[in-house]
């Protein structure tokens, strides 16, 4: 059996699919457009945690371009 119902997620418009498999597991099926959008966003909401991680964890001390080749050179050798 399958049912379709559209859902409204952050402004767009899913039509997922779901449907039973021959073992009788329930699945949800998207289009590759919409599974596209659904990984974009979700990458999008890790980025945005990880940002958050960062800024949380900024000591405000910076360093010059410049000086960190220097130093990465050094220690690659």
């Amino acid at each position: 059996m399958t049912t379709m119902m559209p859902i409204n997620v952050a402004d767009t418009l899913l039509h997922p699919q779901f449907i039973k498999d021959t073992a009788g597991e329930n699945l949800v099926v998207f289009s590759q457009q919409e599974f596209e959008m659904i990984v974009d966003k979700i990458e999008d909401l890790y980025d945005n945690q990880l940002y958050d991680q960062a800024l949380q964890e900024d000591t405000g001390e910076r360093i010059l371009l410049s000086d960190y080749l220097k130093s990465r050179a050094q220690r690659n050798g």
